[in-house]
């Protein structure tokens, strides 16, 4: 879909060749577990609100779950998921404001995208992408889906409009 000269919608990258995954100094990424889910849908709700609770908690019960934290002391500073939506979609993915462009986000993404190829994915639809297309193209060479806009996704049948 194109709206003022911006495009949205579906993406799909390469899980084959991904980049190198650089850890900020002081944050750590691990898997997070169905014990750490309030604190996950806490950081979740107060940093995005409601938009991606449930995509997120879906994601922390799989069994592996497919929600990924980041952390600096002890605390929440970032998520990212994948088979939440659907299989084989990545994503909602979030960084807290003042963690932003540190590399934090980026690290958080290749680590779930790792996780998805050892699942046996090689490819990932990167799901409703908007803002973020640049970025996803510059650093995973993702291309949108034609025909991939929300309205002809997984996302139209929202009870919400999309």
């Amino acid at each position: 879909m194109e709206e003022n000269g911006r495009r949205s919608g579906d993406m799909l990258t390469r899980l084959m060749e991904l980049p190198a995954e650089t850890l900020p100094e002081g944050v750590r990424i691990v898997r997070a577990l169905a014990l750490d889910k309030g604190k996950v849908l806490d950081f979740v709700r107060e940093n995005f609100g409601e938009g991606w609770l449930g995509e997120c908690e879906a994601a922390l019960l799989h069994q592996p779950s497919g929600c990924y934290i980041a952390i600096r002391n002890r605390q929440v500073i970032g998520f990212a998921c994948y088979d939440a939506t659907a299989p084989d979609f990545f994503g909602p993915i979030g960084v807290a404001g003042e963690e932003r462009g540190k590399g934090v986000g980026a690290a958080l993404l290749v680590r779930t995208l790792r996780a998805m190829r050892e699942q046996g994915y090689v490819y990932a639809v990167i799901g409703w992408v908007d803002d973020a297309a640049p970025f996803y193209r510059k650093f995973l060479g993702a291309e949108f889906i034609d025909g991939g806009g929300p309205e002809h996704s997984i996302f139209r049948d929202r009870i919400e409009a999309v």
